[in-house]
């Protein structure tokens, strides 16, 4: 198993040293290195990352404020040399911590529960169906796809409505939309995203999932009408 991976530190010394230990281990494949958050940004369009080394602080953009613009966000493992910033980057669901000057043998610890992580997520992708993890109350919940009835804009969360709960999570409805399949959810609303697969009925103005109506945009139900015929 491979992570590819980029390195992102405004510091070119710094920048090289992890360099040179992604370099050496055979896990890894780097795929490119940055010197700013921005640049960060634009490279994630166009690869595919399993994994970003990320300083933390960086002019203009620090890499905390990269990951509130992330759509879709791979692991992180942050590398600072400040040890203030630990419990935000818990917030963050970052897969480690490492705390400058890195050894190799705390690097390659860092490495492994990366590793770990990866393959858990891509056993579950396999033996248990399509799904997805959402961070709720602090515990990261596994909820499966085809569960989901709808997603409810609240303010700075969003709120997931499943067959059996309901879990709040820190997300805009912009960032939440970019995690689900493509052509089994609509945005039929401002404030709603339904599963295409969850609706019962709708008219002009409604969209019924179950016993519950979720309001329609005007301007949304050609395509609802478009979505559902491709279903």
């Amino acid at each position: 198993m491979t992570l590819n991976c980029v390195v992102v530190d405004d510091s070119a010394i710094q920048r090289l040293s992890i360099v040179k230990l992604v370099e050496n281990h055979p896990s890894l494949n780097l795929i490119a290195e940055y010197s700013s958050a921005l640049e960060t940004k634009n490279g994630l369009n166009t690869h595919q990352v399993d994994l970003i080394f990320l300083d933390i602080e960086m002019p203009v953009l620090n890499g905390f404020e990269l990951l509130d613009v992330l759509n879709k966000k791979p692991q992180i493992i942050f590398v600072t040399g400040k040890t203030e910033y630990a419990f935000k980057a818990f917030n963050y669901d970052a897969t480690d911590y490492l705390h400058k000057p890195i050894t190799r043998e705390r690097f390659n610890v860092s490495v492994e529960k990366a590793l770990e992580q990866h393959k858990l997520t891509q056993d579950f992708n396999e033996e248990e169906g399509e799904h997805i993890f959402v961070k709720s109350n602090l515990k990261k919940r596994k909820v499966y796809i085809k569960d989901i009835k709808w997603i409810e804009a609240l303010g700075d969360y969003v709120k997931l409505v499943t067959e059996e709960t309901s879990l709040v999570v820190l997300s805009t409805m912009k960032a939440f939309e970019a995690e689900l399949p493509e052509g089994k959810f609509l945005r039929i609303h401002k404030s709603y995203i339904v599963n295409l697969d969850k609706i019962d009925r709708f008219n002009s103005k409604n969209v019924e999932v179950g016993a519950y109506e979720i309001p329609l945009s005007r301007n949304k139900k050609t395509q609802l009408v478009d979505a559902l015929n491709n279903i």
